[in-house]
């Protein structure tokens, strides 16, 4: 398959490693920043084949392990009421809070319904009135400006039964609070590309400059 095979191909694959090996002349140790590039590199072994002197360091970028358990709790408050629609979408629904997750709720009969787009959720408003609707939207940049076509397609329908439970966060602040630490090992970060094709890269630029950090998208 073009654009998959590719990236699997051994040849390649060996010629970056033999330059690595090459040009790394000190140990260096590189956070990847985004939760897909974690899955990546464990899922592909690239973390076993790197010379003995990089080291990976997981990063902050899953936003399923950044959601603050507050948001959890009023997640699962919402999802036992009888009026409510708790729309989410499937990594969520395992996250335990403080009394279970939305798992747990929906075996209760909570009505958590597992969605692929927010504008789902706006079709499930649109098709129960009689129903509060409330999609949990958690994620970074990425997510956010679905989070916002999914307000505006509702508004845009009039629809009164729709509402958020919001946790967006930003990676510039994850990654300067983690280089902010007195005992950070980082050395270096490799960043997300598809949250750089939402807010550009010039954020990183000063965070670079300030901690000394070469950063590569």
């Amino acid at each position: 398959m073009r654009y998959v095979d590719e990236f699997r191909d051994p040849v390649p694959a060996k010629l970056l490693l033999d330059e690595l090996r090459r040009t790394a002349t000190r140990p260096w140790a590189i956070m990847e920043v985004c939760g897909g590039q974690t899955h990546t590199l464990v899922r592909q072994g690239i973390d076993e084949l790197l010379p003995a002197g990089i080291r990976m360091i997981h990063g902050p970028g899953c936003p399923v392990c950044v959601t603050p358990l507050e948001t959890i709790d009023r997640a699962l408050a919402l999802a036992s009421r009888d009026d409510v629609v708790l729309a989410s979408f499937g990594d969520m629904l395992r996250v335990p809070g403080s009394d279970g997750d939305l798992l747990s709720v929906r075996a209760r009969g909570g009505d958590v319904r597992v969605i692929y787009s927010p504008l789902d959720a706006v079709r499930i408003a649109a098709d129960e009135p009689d129903r509060e609707v409330v999609l949990l939207a958690v994620g970074f940049e990425t997510t956010a400006p679905t989070t916002a076509m999914a307000v505006r397609h509702a508004h845009a329908l009039g629809l009164k039964n729709f509402s958020l439970l919001v946790s967006h966060v930003l990676v510039p602040p994850a990654m300067t609070a983690l280089l902010d630490a007195p005992d950070c090992a980082v050395q270096g970060c490799l960043a997300a590309g598809h949250v750089c094709a939402v807010m550009g890269w010039r954020e990183y630029e000063p965070i670079a400059a300030r901690y000394h950090v070469p950063i590569v998208v």
